[in-house]
């Protein structure tokens, strides 16, 4: 798969909802965190793939605000396979120059969880060659609805005028202010919607949609999601002739 890929037309930005992870594991009759362990599995082929071809941006959904409505030990268990995951991940992060980097209500979290994250984001904070986010309790009409206050408050106090506001404003008001618009937005597991996803960000992506349940996404799974973007036309309102 990798060698069809085009190297000129590489998306600069990815965001994967990695959907699944419950219904592998309840297939082979084992409990959900089964599912979610062995899910690390595909992020580390995820994130190799993106490195091979030059992605720069990869934005993971690790965990939704509706995720806090799960049963209290699948919540648990996520939150300690995170903390796990970040220790064992974190010498390959430095040795492949990955920057971490997160988007949501990081308030939400448990105090291990919250300390071992600004501990790996600050380790990796120089790092250069990809940005992986990891988007943890995290909403996309939440994430509006916060700059909307936010924007409002400045206004209230004339430190932006409501005439200036515009998508620029709203971006840097945006948990994901530093990062490009995405532009390819993939979900696994057999499922068409958004589930709140980076509602603005996504605005033109591509969108790519998997049958495979995210435990058995491979990087060349990955490599084919790449393919067919690179097969799209993006014209962003224009025609193919204005290209």
């Amino acid at each position: 798969m990798k060698e069809k890929i085009l190297k000129s037309n590489i998306p600069n930005h990815v965001a994967i909802i990695m959907d699944g992870n419950g219904r592998w594991a309840k297939k082979i009759n084992q409990k959900r965190i089964f599912g979610h362990k062995n899910g690390t599995e595909s992020v580390r082929d995820c994130i190799s793939g993106s490195i091979e071809i030059g992605v720069k941006n990869i934005t993971l959904y690790v965990f939704s605000m509706e995720n806090w409505k799960r049963p209290k030990i699948e919540i648990n268990a996520l939150m300690s396979l995170l903390v796990n995951s970040l220790e064992k991940e974190l010498d390959s992060l430095m040795k492949n120059e990955i920057k971490l980097s997160t988007i949501g209500d990081l308030n939400a979290l448990n105090k291990q969880s919250k300390e071992k994250l600004k501990e790996v984001i600050l380790k990796t904070s120089n790092n250069k060659k990809l940005v992986l986010t990891l988007a943890i309790s995290y909403g996309s009409r939440q994430e509006i609805n916060n700059a909307f206050k936010l924007i409002s408050n400045k206004v209230k106090n004339n430190i932006i005028s409501e005439e200036n506001i515009d998508e620029k404003i709203i971006n840097e008001h945006l948990y994901t202010r530093n990062l490009p618009n995405v532009d390819l937005l993939i979900r696994t597991g057999g499922e068409y919607r958004i589930s709140n996803f980076l509602l603005w960000q996504i605005a033109y992506a591509e969108l790519y949609f998997s049958n495979v349940l995210w435990p058995d996404f491979r990087k060349n799974d990955f490599f084919n999601a790449i393919i067919c973007y690179q097969k799209r036309e993006r014209r962003f309102g224009k025609i193919s002739e204005q290209k």
